[in-house]
């Protein structure tokens, strides 16, 4: 199985979860909190306890997707190691890097954006295991999955405390999902997450998150590769100035490196050929 035989694959997964999560009318199934009092406290609109409690929803059918495809899942070994999941191809060994993201429409078929994993750490040293549940770089290929939702304005926000005979009448804080799966170079942005965090961000255009038409699509993930592991934020900078800040200056970057190598090996041309360098037929009669 190739990287986009499994996406297909999980994209038809994905399609399944918006009738699991949500009743027919759109609300979340979720409504709160239960103690042994039968008292129930209504969920925080928080995106972390959102995606929280979306990842526990989740983790059986994951769970299900795996088993029916011959292929191990494995949960990251603690709360900050990446990625949220492991699927392992039982035949072929293929590890599949798949991370749950969530997160909310902000208007105008946009959403607000998601982090999509450090830019340090296991990313720039890909043979270490580095809060990551295997090296970057034995892994196939990295995915996102994706919730996509409304914040409702009918939800209680007053702290009340509801009994278990009250809930049919509690408003879910979230609504109208919608699920996508896509590889993550293709639905990074060229800027951080948040601020001046040393995250990955997202695109923002909500389709273009789900077909998956980023910047980096286009430009492959060599590119992204290559832009996120030396990019440097302020803080990394410490004043000096940048060699990129975003993909504009990236490509400034790059057509200077591409100037300079190529007025190089004009001036290699004209060197004497013992100058530049032995090549495996002499090395060989020296020997």
């Amino acid at each position: 199985m190739n990287n986009d035989e499994f996406l297909l694959l999980l994209q038809a997964e994905a399609a399944k979860y918006t009738s699991i999560v949500q009743s027919t009318n759109g609300d979340w199934i979720i409504k709160g909190f239960i103690d042994i009092h039968k008292n129930i406290y209504t969920i925080s609109i928080d995106t972390k306890v959102v995606s929280k409690v979306l990842e526990i929803l989740l983790f059986p059918e994951l769970q299900k997707f795996a088993d029916k495809n011959n292929m191990i899942l494995e949960p990251a070994k603690d709360q900050i190691s990446y990625p949220d999941y492991t699927i392992i191809d039982k035949i072929t060994k293929q590890k599949y890097a798949i991370d749950v993201k969530t997160t909310f429409r902000d208007g105008n078929r946009k959403i607000k954006g998601m982090t999509l994993g450090t830019f340090q750490g296991y990313f720039r040293l890909r043979d270490k295991k580095l809060t990551i549940n295997y090296p970057y770089n034995e892994y196939s290929a990295h995915f996102v999955l994706g919730a996509i939702y409304t914040q409702s304005s009918e939800a209680d926000k007053s702290g009340k405390v509801f009994q278990l005979n009250d809930l049919e009448s509690i408003k879910s804080v979230i609504k109208d999902f919608e699920f996508f799966a896509q590889y993550k170079y293709k639905i990074a942005s060229g800027r951080p997450g948040s601020g001046n965090t040393k995250n990955i961000g997202s695109i923002t255009d909500l389709e273009a998150i789900k077909k998956g038409t980023g910047p980096f699509s286009k430009l492959g993930v060599s590119v992204f590769d290559d832009y996120w592991m030396f990019f440097q934020n302020k803080d990394m900078a410490a004043g000096k100035p940048r060699p990129y800040k975003d993909l504009d200056s990236y490509i400034e970057y790059k057509k200077k490196d591409a100037e300079v190598i190529a007025q190089l090996a004009e001036e290699i041309k004209h060197l004497p050929e013992e100058l530049k360098g032995e090549n495996e037929e002499s090395e060989t009669e020296n020997e």
